[in-house]
Formats: C-alpha cells, structure tokens, sequence
C-alpha cells in the first residue's frame, strides 16, 4: 500500500488524566512538554542530522501522545521509551496528584497524510495495536511494556551498537518474561515489560547518522 511504512511507534499515557482539573492537565502536560522536548535534544545531539529526519511525528491522544520514528531508527523505540519514563518521579514531586505514566512501544505500520489544516498526519493498525499494550493489567512503576514485535527490533538494533549494550548493563537493565494477555477487542498480545534500575537518558548512537 502506497505511503505505508514499519517503524517503531512510542505511546505515553498520563494515567489518571482525564480524573483531573482543567488547571492541572494543563500544569502537567505543560511540564511534560517541555521536559521530554529537551530529552529529545540531547538523545539526539550526536545524532549530526535534523530533529525531522528522525522524528516522522507526534499525534496527541488527550491523555498524551504517540511518537512514531523514522524507520531507519527501527529498535531504538525501546531506549526511546525508557528515556521518557526516566521523568515520572520528577513529576510526581513537583505535582502530588500525578499519578504516574504507561508507555508502550510497538513496530507495526503507519500511514502518512495531509490533515485539513496542511499538517501531516498519521494513521495505521500500528497505532492501533500499540494502543492496546496500554490496557496490560500488570504494569509496574518505571517500566515500559514493547511488543514481541518491537523486543525483536530492539535486539536486533543492540547487536548493531555494542556501545548500547554495554550502557545497559551499566544502567542495570532487566526484562521480564514473556506476557500474554488478550485486548479488549478479544484479541492476543505478547509482550515484556523492560525497566532499568539505573534510569536515565539514552543517547542516539554516531552511528545512526552515518
């Protein structure tokens, strides 16, 4: 199908959002913003190429956003969501009613289009699927459920950059067994649930840009 590609989708979910004030939405995702903005400058800051040759887009969901990956950064959704999770405890002690995020990593695909106002867009059963890891039941503080799919991908992508392995295991990085679980649609997802007990910002790799 023209226009359609694979790539790694992030999904962040503020949990609880749509329980709060106008007042505080407002506070938190104003935060959040400007938090993950300057994460995304310095994970990329070795990257030597533009913010938009990386980055294909961001799609607000109400409760937070999808952002979906160029697909030569196809495994690195993984670093991605772990790096934007770092920031829940810094939100939890600046506003005590923030109950905490979900993120969800999926590789699956998307389609681009041009919306109404000339900006472009995204749809896609990838955004779809990645939506349901959301729903997993088990989820812990400070860790990131990745489909079977996006594991593979992100393993696939630790064997490309040895220097990111080596990070990982600095950053104590665990993963727990395979889950299996069925959506509300009736439908089987498999998954891990990853974290690090070190967290902390995981920076692109040189490599990328080359």
């Amino acid at each position: 199908m023209k226009n359609v590609i694979t790539t790694d989708i992030i999904l962040v979910d503020i949990i609880n959002f749509s329980t709060l004030p106008f007042s505080q939405q407002l506070e938190v995702v104003t935060f959040l913003t400007k938090s993950y903005k300057r994460v995304i400058e310095k994970i990329f800051s070795n990257s030597h190429t533009s913010l938009e040759s990386l980055i294909l887009g961001f799609i607000s969901t109400g409760d937070g956003f999808y952002c979906i990956l160029d697909p030569k950064l196809k495994g690195y959704g993984t670093f991605l969501g772990l790096s934007f999770n770092c920031f829940s405890d810094q939100i939890s002690k600046k506003y005590p009613y923030f109950h905490g995020l979900k993120i969800a990593v999926h590789t699956g695909n998307v389609a681009q289009f041009t919306d109404i106002l000339g900006n472009t867009n995204f749809i896609g059963e990838g955004l779809n699927d990645c939506s349901r890891y959301i729903e997993f039941k088990n989820f812990t503080i400070s860790t990131v459920m990745v489909s079977d799919v996006a594991y593979k991908e992100f393993k696939k992508f630790l064997k490309l950059h040895k220097d990111l392995e080596m990070l990982l295991i600095k950053r104590e990085f665990k993963h727990s067994s395979l889950y299996t679980f069925n959506d509300k649609h009736g439908k089987r997802k498999k998954g891990y649930l990853v974290w690090m007990r070190k967290s902390g910002i995981i920076t692109l790799p040189k490599l990328i840009s080359n």
